[in-house]
């Protein structure tokens, strides 16, 4: 049995040079003509200095820059089209810019030919008195200017470090927060663990934490506390006081009687949370009296008996955020001695009087009604799509009107 021996493939090489046509050999790099021209004309300039003789020199010349000027000039062009396109460069138009205004005053003015006499008959000791007065003192104003841009320079690098530096210590104080609260009212098994103590030094904590951060850490601390269910009255053991789970890995929700792991309070009063994210977050029965809510997205948020009195929700998302519990009609704001009726929605509403609701997004039929309702001359004048038709409930006797402010 005869074995064939491996076939090879020939080389580029050998492929070129089994091919007689002359295309197929590889080509030598072309040298430039413009390149050969100029090297002439080198030469000849360089013979012509040496020996002497005008017309080498007048012809080595004319070859140089017969041959060299083409090739210049398209970079020329280019330098010239950045220079007048690229903003970077913007202000080496300007000086080219005010030099040409300024000998166009120098022209109108009729100082021309003296400008020019001067250059051609400089007075020597006038161009030393002029160094040494106006030119050093423009130097050393130039040379202030450039210490203080430096400064300024340094300045606002100094600040982008210190403000990324506190943002990375905020966030290290709310990890730290969340951590601590998490390992306050949880048990071993993770399940939630808290005794009155521990919820008073859980509100504590929380009412610390959010008069030191901004509105951004005040909205991650609101969404950690709303989404792990610590801001939700829960429906609580009788004799233990624990929260009953219900069912399907979560605790019961008991609206009236329930307690809350942390009670917010009077902890957002005046607080700033402008532009901040607050989608799906409770923050039901708290006091943001005179706080700024403006362009914050609210999305599905709780404000059920939040007190928004004097409060600016200019520009928030409002869509499918609760105001109140049960019928529209019948719903109305919290009150200090009337428990609320969360089936008919009385006493169950937000506080919405004085607060300024300009352009709001998606505001629902409902939510007008209820905001011009029961927000008093003030709101009913921001409400988008006015409140004509809807009554004005605060102007009715003082009897009749609950009493929700604290």
């Amino acid at each position: 049995m005869t074995v064939d021996p491996p076939s090879v493939n020939p080389t580029p090489l050998a492929m070129l040079l089994a091919n007689n046509s002359p295309e197929a050999l590889p080509r030598r790099p072309s040298i430039s003509r413009a390149s050969v021209v100029i090297t002439v004309g080198v030469v000849l300039l360089g013979l012509g200095i040496w020996g002497q003789n005008f017309w080498v020199t007048l012809g080595g010349t004319g070859l140089a820059l017969a041959a060299s000027l083409p090739m210049l000039l398209p970079v020329g062009w280019r330098a010239l089209v950045t220079l007048v396109t690229d903003p970077r460069l913007a202000p080496v138009m300007g000086v080219v810019g005010v030099a040409a205004g300024a000998l166009g005053l120098v022209y109108l003015t009729g100082n021309f030919s003296r400008l020019v006499y001067w250059f051609t008959h400089p007075s020597w000791d006038a161009v030393g008195a002029f160094g040494e007065g106006i030119v050093g003192a423009f130097g050393q104003l130039m040379i202030a200017l450039l210490a203080l841009y430096v400064a300024w320079r340094q300045y606002v690098i100094e600040t982008n470090l210190t403000t990324q530096q506190n943002r990375i210590t905020q966030q290290q104080t709310i990890d730290t927060y969340f951590q601590g609260i998490s390992d306050l009212v949880l048990d071993e098994q993770g399940l939630l663990e808290d005794w009155p103590q521990e919820r008073a030094i859980a509100e504590g904590r929380t009412a610390a934490i959010l008069s030191s951060v901004d509105a951004q850490g005040k909205a991650k601390i609101l969404r950690f506390l709303s989404h792990s269910g610590l801001l939700t009255p829960l429906k609580r053991d009788r004799r233990l006081g624990r929260a009953i789970l219900d069912g399907t890995g979560g605790y019961m929700e008991e609206r009236e009687e329930g307690v809350r792991v942390i009670d917010l309070r009077v902890m957002l009063a005046g607080a700033d949370l402008a532009h901040t994210d607050l989608r799906w977050t409770d923050i039901s029965d708290a006091n943001l009296v005179g706080a700024n809510l403006g362009g914050c997205d609210l999305v599905k948020a709780n404000l059920a008996r939040t007190v928004l009195f004097n409060a600016r929700l200019q520009g928030a998302d409002l869509d499918r955020a609760r105001l109140f519990y049960g019928s529209v009609q019948q719903a109305s704001p919290r009150s200090r001695t009337v428990a609320p009726d969360y089936t008919t929605g009385a006493h169950t509403g937000a506080v919405v009087e004085n607060a300024d609701f300009t352009g709001v997004k998606h505001l629902s039929e409902e939510q007008r009604y209820y905001c011009c309702a029961w927000g008093g001359p003030k709101t009913r004048l921001t409400v988008p799509g006015g409140c004509e038709g809807i009554p004005n409930k605060l102007t009715q006797p003082a009897s009749a009107v609950p009493d929700h402010h604290e």
